[in-house]
């Protein structure tokens, strides 16, 4: 496992703390969280762009669809 060093403003960093305390985690936990999700939007991103490309439009709106329940659910 790695280990990152970041920088960032106190107050930020302030915020950080108190939204991992109210989700019973560790600051730690939660940038993991938030990375993971970044990470999952990315990827979706990409590969509705390689879809879009492909000139696939069922598939690209099928995926557009999955998207939507996805942040419906969060």
């Amino acid at each position: 496992m790695a280990t990152l060093t970041i920088r960032m403003p106190d107050d930020k960093h302030c915020r950080l703390k108190a939204l991992a305390q109210h989700r019973h985690i560790s600051v730690n936990k939660l940038v993991e969280e938030l990375s993971t999700q970044a990470i999952a939007e990315f990827d979706s991103e990409v590969r509705f762009r390689t879809l879009a490309a492909m000139g696939n439009k069922g598939a690209g709106l099928k995926l557009l669809d999955k998207i939507d329940r996805h942040f419906a659910n969060s």
